[in-house]
């Protein structure tokens, strides 16, 4: 949508780097690139580009075209299940009302990992066995309740996929009113990282 500016904003930078160059005699290394642009306008990469989402395996909004590899997830565990009515409520300040009986099961994430007070209240669902289960309630700081009613297999112990391969950062970050760099930086260094090399 912004092309022709990029286009002029580059042009600007060329016509700035050789009066630069012109007084120092040589040429320092340029870089005008983030991960969009290097894909998108290759011929401007010059000696260096900054890759930021691609490193992820993120595209340009939801847009998978390219074939990036998603390379992080983010999982919680359940750590209960419980029964509850219909005229009951879940949560702080009794936010969580109910349309039916209810399983309710707490997963063990909440604001202080990095799970944003936003995606509460059924504005998103996380990913367990093959299904969505929306989160009822407020987020709390060190635990969310999902709910797991048409999800009858599910047990504590069972591991939830907040974002990775099965929910995109992207719709996490639609949820939480903000971009997927925000989710990333936001993810407390208490949660635990497990790191893997997978080779083809």
């Amino acid at each position: 949508a912004f092309d022709n500016f990029t286009h002029l904003q580059i042009e600007r930078f060329n016509e700035m780097y050789e009066s630069v160059v012109s007084i120092l005699n040589y040429k320092p290394v340029r870089h005008v690139l983030n991960s969009n642009g290097t894909l998108r306008f290759p011929e401007y990469q010059f000696e260096m580009v900054r890759l930021g989402r691609a490193l992820f395996g993120l595209g340009s909004g939801n847009d998978n075209s390219l074939g990036l590899q998603i390379v992080s997830s983010l999982k919680a565990t359940i750590s209960q299940i419980r029964k509850v009515p219909q005229t009951e409520t879940v949560g702080y300040s009794r936010n969580g009302k109910l349309d039916r009986d209810t399983v309710i099961a707490t997963i063990s994430i909440g604001y202080a990992d990095g799970l944003h007070r936003k995606a509460g209240n059924r504005n998103f669902s996380v990913w367990l066995h093959e299904k969505l289960a929306p989160i009822i309630g407020n987020v709390c700081m060190d635990m969310t309740m999902i709910d797991i009613t048409d999800i009858p297999e599910a047990k504590e112990g069972d591991r939830v996929e907040i974002f990775g391969n099965n929910i995109s950062v992207q719709t996490l970050a639609k949820a939480m009113d903000t971009i997927p760099h925000d989710v990333f930086t936001s993810i407390s260094s208490r949660v635990k990282r497990v790191y893997f090399q997978e080779w083809q």
